[in-house]
């Protein structure tokens, strides 16, 4: 599905005070709009749109790689149009709209609403109210209000592109957020759970909190292991890390027999405690028989994001005698940065001999073992 995300950060943020807009306000080292595009990024939305003041445009601190829009329109509704607009000539399937003074986007929240854009033409993440509510006056308690069905609205709001952009077209103004405005023109939102660390930067007292959030997610690291083996049979060649190698053998197993893959798979599974290939994909289920072991693979790293997490970097090591590796290491790299949608630098592949010793050593089969680190997205 064709994605794309559309930031709207053109507010002055009077209520924060201080002259200087909140969403390019330092937190942790980088404007908080850094922090939403990388969000963003991390949960699977490469396509990113700003859509900025006039007066930003020129900023030295602007994130990189991201489409950028101005607007001079006093409304959020006039910021959305501009950046709907300006996906026109790739017309994605679906697009997500946040606020730039929300930096903390989780992956596991967008998949959610990624998961209900295949069910409808929208999806929105909110909390339930569970705090009694007062009307006041005068400083007293004037009333109370029953707080059933009632939650609060996050972002980033999720549509389908073409169904968003004719309602937008169609508003006569005046909405409060975009789910208000496909709400008034017939289209159904459906609420997924939101995330109470997707806080809005509205009052000083909210940067407290966002670096108390930034601080207990530096200590979320998660690290597993993997091992695998397989033997040798007939054949003419060895598919190890997604590569196909020429090979007087064959290895042997229920799969494609990627000794390699399987290993990182299922340190991947063991970083997230979600158990191994086999918890996911039994050998005993008929469906897996010679299967491609990059849906192994592709299916860990959909369980990361999930989860909230990213990959750091990854390390597999190969055991064997032959076929020699050294060769092959880049492209298997490149294979494997591919299937998990990773950077080719946070991924390591080598290889080792055992010296002659032991099954490897006899050339009855290979073995790898591999390392994945994951961090809190």
């Amino acid at each position: 599905m064709r994605e794309a995300a559309i930031i709207v950060a053109a507010g002055r943020g009077s209520r924060m005070g201080g002259g200087i807009p909140k969403q390019w306000r330092d937190l942790a080292g980088q404007p908080v709009l850094a922090h939403a595009v990388d969000a963003l990024r991390a949960a699977g939305l490469s396509r990113v749109v700003l859509v900025l003041h006039p007066e930003d445009l020129t900023r030295a601190d602007i994130p990189p790689g991201c489409i950028l829009v101005a607007t001079t329109g006093p409304e959020r509704a006039d910021s959305v149009q501009a950046g709907l607009a300006a996906l026109k000539g790739e017309a994605p399937e679906t697009v997500y709209i946040h606020d730039g003074a929300r930096p903390f986007p989780g992956a596991a929240m967008i998949d959610r609403l990624r998961q209900a854009l295949l069910r409808g033409p929208g999806a929105a993440p909110a909390l339930a109210v569970t705090d009694s509510l007062w009307r006041g006056r005068d400083g007293e308690v004037s009333g109370t209000e029953r707080r059933d069905g009632l939650f609060r609205a996050q972002t980033p709001q999720a549509f389908r592109y073409e169904a968003i952009c004719a309602a937008h077209a169609g508003h006569p103004g005046g909405a409060t957020d975009d789910v208000q405005v496909a709400r008034d023109a017939g289209l159904t939102i459906a609420i997924v759970d939101g995330d109470e660390d997707n806080l809005k930067l509205t009052w000083p007292e909210d940067f407290a909190r966002a670096r108390r959030i930034l601080k207990g997610r530096d200590m979320d690291i998660r690290m597993g292991n993997g091992f695998d083996v397989h033997a040798f049979t007939e054949g003419d060649h060895v598919w190890l890390c997604g590569v196909r190698l020429p090979h007087d053998k064959a290895l042997l197993g229920h799969s494609d027999a990627d000794v390699g893959m399987h290993a990182l798979t299922d340190a991947i599974y063991g970083a997230l405690a979600e158990g191994d290939i086999g918890t996911h994909f039994p050998p005993s289920d008929p469906q897996w028989k010679g299967a491609e072991s990059h849906i192994f693979l592709r299916h860990a790293m959909e369980r990361v994001a999930a989860r909230g997490y990213k990959l750091a970097n990854c390390d597999v090591t190969l055991m064997c005698e032959r076929p020699k590796i050294g060769p092959h290491q880049l492209a298997m790299r490149q294979a494997l940065a591919a299937i998990m949608g990773v950077d080719v630098a946070q991924i390591s592949v080598k290889a080792t001999t055992t010296e002659k010793l032991g099954f490897t050593g006899r050339e009855e089969g290979i073995a790898s073992q591999a390392t994945a680190l994951l961090v809190r997205a």
